[in-house]
């Protein structure tokens, strides 16, 4: 799956994640852009496929192709125009005497000196607003108008060789819209490569913050596990262990997830080695027999035959009856936490915690849609995410080469 290759071909409906185009929606009611802003922004094809969007999952009324804006400008007289531009020509001369005596505090007490590529581009950019003139500008600072030609041209050679960036993140972004810079850097590296772009790491961070495309953090907890039960628990036997082999250990946990219909149950099931998410199941309740049902995914997805510890909460699911019997049927042996202690159970937390905050983003109407969605997250999350525990390899890549292996031993 390559950026360059399939950002020219043309997309339908179905090319598009439910996960995008919530994301998509969201935005636009939010007034964060039009939806012809959004569907020029993101390189979405058709004139009204962002308008069929927001009409099918968006909150407010979308039934007229009408652009919605905050508020329309008033008509001001001359008098008061005039008004207004003194007060921001006077605004404008303040804010310009604070910046000089900032430069001059940098210079002197600081050692730091405006470099003048920098000072080129802030001259630039005000001869472009129409607020200085720039042979008169660049004198103040001693440079030429030759020096700050020379440097447009330059960044407008550097812009044109980096346009095909913009292409290559709204791609991935469309499967992953909250991946962090390193791992989208990891993603689009071959692609720069192949067109001889020269881009590093924090270059990508710079680039894209210029554009407002990185992703804001995000935080959010609740706790899901009741660990005050009659129920009979297990010893943690991950203590001290390292894990070794593919499918040695099998961590996993309950999260929450919400749609219009209410509050639904996601559990999970993922190979401690690889990171692969093998089972899941979305459910109304948080009753053992859903719960079983991820294991039983599980199971079915095995590619390897050996012994298998499976760890878990204190939660009353897995220490129930109807769970350990599956536990025993496959022949696992179960490890529980100390406890509630979410650090003993780390990475099962930290699985859900992506699923949550990088792909789950977006409320759906019903539990079906929702249903949708966690399907499409574990497919990109296992097939095209890359982790940095994993050397920057996707978990079915990891996953896949460590069970050949594993057979082949």
């Amino acid at each position: 799956m390559k950026p360059s290759s399939a950002i020219s071909v043309k997309r339908t409906q179905r090319d598009y994640t439910l996960g995008f185009k919530l994301a998509v929606v969201s935005q636009v009611e939010k007034g964060e852009l039009t939806y012809k802003q959004a569907q020029e922004h993101y390189g979405i094809q058709g004139r009204s496929t962002v308008l069929t969007w927001l009409r099918k999952h968006g909150r407010l009324d979308w039934t007229l192709p009408t652009e919605h804006s905050l508020m329309s400008k008033s008509k001001e007289t001359r008098a008061q125009k005039i008004k207004r531009l003194e007060k921001q020509v006077s605004n404008l001369e303040m804010k310009n005497m604070i910046y000089g005596d900032m430069v001059e505090l940098l210079k002197n007490e600081y050692g730091i000196d405006l470099e003048k590529k920098l000072l080129s581009r802030a001259l630039w950019i005000a001869k472009e607003k129409g607020t200085v003139k720039l042979a008169a500008a660049s004198r103040q600072f001693n440079l030429s108008r030759q020096a700050i030609y020379q440097w447009k041209q330059r960044a407008e050679t550097r812009t044109e060789r980096l346009k095909p960036v913009v292409s290559m993140v709204k791609y991935w972004r469309q499967f992953m819209p909250r991946l962090g810079t390193r791992k989208l850097y990891q993603l689009i590296k071959p692609q720069l490569v192949e067109q001889g772009i020269k881009l590093g790491r924090d270059g990508l961070f710079q680039y894209l913050k210029q554009r407002d495309m990185l992703v804001k953090p995000r935080k959010n907890y609740t706790k899901t596990t009741n660990s005050h039960h009659w129920l009979r628990k297990h010893p943690n036997l991950l203590k001290d262990k390292i894990v070794e082999r593919v499918e040695e250990v099998l961590v996993s946990d309950i999260t929450y997830v919400k749609s219009d219909e209410g509050t639904h149950y996601l559990s999970l099931v993922t190979d401690a080695y690889s990171r692969k998410i093998m089972g899941y199941e979305l459910s109304h309740e948080m009753k053992a027999s859903d719960v079983v049902k991820a294991l039983d995914m599980t199971v079915k997805s095995r590619q390897t035959t050996g012994h298998i510890i499976h760890h878990s909460d204190r939660g009353m699911q897995y220490c129930s009856e109807e769970y350990q019997m599956a536990l025993a049927v496959n022949g696992m042996t179960p490890s529980m936490t100390d406890g509630y202690d979410c650090y003993q159970n780390a990475l099962a937390e930290r699985v859900n915690g992506i699923l949550k905050h990088e792909f789950l983003l977006y409320r759906c109407r019903t539990m079906e849609e929702l249903r949708t969605l966690v399907k499409e997250s574990v497919a990109i999350y296992n097939e095209l995410r890359p982790h940095l525990s994993l050397g920057m390899k996707t978990p079915n890549e990891v996953h896949e080469k460590a069970s050949r292996e594993y057979q082949l031993a």
